[in-house]
């Protein structure tokens, strides 16, 4: 009765004490539209594993520390401080609300393999213009035993970079679900000559496109498969990507359009699906290459797509 009174739209937060809003009551408000969200960090029972707010798409739920002496307060404050430092010192992350949790043992195993995955997301973020649908990851290997909710948000949130570069492993996993975007995940035992490898796939309206890598062992990420294409290609912060029919004169075209334009290249990878058929190729300079030079080799009529790609190497 006392929240049919309450004016229609109202917000109600409640951070003083459990059980003083009716949960049930509010929660069928809220499914009526009667209260616009509510935000509560205090429960009818604590701790609360299983309340009538939870799930609710307008509500905010919170765990209640219960510090309510100045030595608790302190005692608490001391352990979010510890556990922000040993996220700054060493990857792990625990008791985090909206992020896996990343032991230091698993962060220092897993940070090579969670550059890996958010440079793949990325890749195939940047060569997709159309809507995504569906974002499909695969692991083989020794990292199909790792803590793979980790992975998957940097995965996604590669992907999503391209649209919103300021996105990261915490929001990418909302935004993608607020996109109605299906996201899927398989696990496979080794496979290949790699001891683990990651392949990601998006589905659009039009195709899916798909590239793979591993991580060797000086730590460095590569790009091991484009389009089913095998390769072997290092991971830089500037790159150009080229398709086109496997023909005499591609490999001179592009050292010498580079060249020409002053452009350095740092690695120079190669790969075709069979003679005579579709081939790629991925450079790795040392400086962004500009539209005009892109343009340049477009203009030759070798090739069927030219693209300069970007990546976060930090």
């Amino acid at each position: 009765e006392a929240i049919a009174k309450l004016k229609p739209g109202v917000r109600i937060i409640n951070c003083a004490r459990g059980g003083l809003v009716d949960e049930v009551a509010l929660a069928e408000a809220i499914r009526s539209g009667h209260v616009a969200g509510a935000a509560f960090d205090v429960f009818a029972e604590e701790p609360a594993t299983n309340s009538p707010l939870f799930n609710l798409p307008n509500v905010v739920v919170t765990p209640h520390l219960g510090a309510a002496t100045t030595e608790a307060q302190e005692n608490v404050a001391l352990q979010v401080a510890e556990q922000m430092a040993d996220y700054l010192m060493t990857g792990a992350v625990s008791n985090a609300l909206n992020m896996p949790s990343v032991t230091a043992e698993e962060a220092k195993v897993m940070g090579p393999w969670i550059k890996l995955a958010g440079h793949l997301g990325n890749f195939v973020g940047q060569m997709t213009d159309e809507p995504i649908t569906a974002i499909n990851v695969l692991y083989d290997g020794v990292v199909s035993t790792m803590n793979l909710a980790a992975l998957n948000c940097a995965v996604i949130a590669g992907i999503m970079r391209k649209a919103n570069p300021d996105v990261n492993m915490v929001s990418a996993p909302v935004i993608a679900k607020e996109r109605g975007i299906h996201q899927s995940t398989t696990r496979q035992d080794q496979s290949g000559a790699f001891e683990g490898y990651i392949k990601v796939t998006v589905v659009t309206e039009l195709r899916e496109r798909s590239v793979a890598g591993t991580v060797f062992s000086d730590g460095k990420p590569r790009f091991i498969q484009i389009k089913g294409i095998n390769v072997d290609a290092e991971i830089g912060a500037n790159m150009v990507y080229t398709t086109n029919d496997d023909v005499p004169g591609i490999i001179g075209t592009l050292g010498q359009t580079m060249g020409e334009n002053g452009v350095n290249i740092a690695n120079f990878t190669l790969g075709r699906a069979a003679r005579g058929a579709e081939a790629i190729a991925i450079l790795y300079v040392d400086d962004p290459v500009s539209e005009t030079v892109l343009d340049k080799l477009r203009a030759t009529g070798l090739f069927n797509q030219v693209k300069a790609l970007a990546f976060d190497m930090a």
